[in-house]
């Protein structure tokens, strides 16, 4: 079911989100459902969109859905950083559509999670992977990318188009 996406300023964006427990494995099955409808519906919409993090629905828990070239459940996941590199980039954000926000991120970073069968994963992420996990992840803990603004001069509104 296409949910709605939680917009800027919404206090339940910045509360910290629960794990996921093995209790909660049929919950589970809706919530992606959820989860990938309501990114699909986006891409459709907006023609963007590879991620959806559970709190930006509403459902308070660890879970990030990630679609790129194929799905990924990524259940209570620990994100980690291999190195001190970083970059700066401009991040948009489903739940404020037409900003963007100058950020910067690590370059490369591990995750560690569980798989929608609780089986202990992996992934090593680097460039935009990693940015976007970095991204999805914050929101499981409260951290919208306007909180990382290099500045309080880098939030950017796209032009909007007018139909005459």
């Amino acid at each position: 079911m296409v949910r709605e996406i939680l917009k800027l300023g919404n206090p339940q964006l910045y509360e910290m989100s629960e794990e996921v427990t093995k209790a909660e494995i049929n919950s589970l099955t809706e919530w992606v459902q959820d989860l990938h409808d309501t990114l699909m519906d986006y891409r459709e919409i907006y023609g963007a969109g590879r991620a959806v993090a559970a709190p930006q629905i509403g459902i308070k828990k660890r879970l990030l859905y990630m679609f790129t070239d194929k799905p990924y459940i990524i259940i209570n996941p620990v994100m980690s950083f291999p190195d001190d590199e970083k970059y700066t980039l401009l991040d948009d954000c489903m739940s404020f559509p037409g900003l963007t926000v100058k950020v910067e991120r690590y370059k490369r970073a591990e995750i560690s999670y569980f798989d929608e069968n609780f089986n202990p994963q992996k992934m090593y992420l680097e460039g935009d992977l990693s940015e976007l996990l970095q991204h999805e992840y914050d929101h499981l803990d409260g951290i919208l990318a306007t909180m990382r603004a290099v500045d309080n001069k880098s939030l950017y509104v796209e032009q909007m188009k007018r139909d005459f």
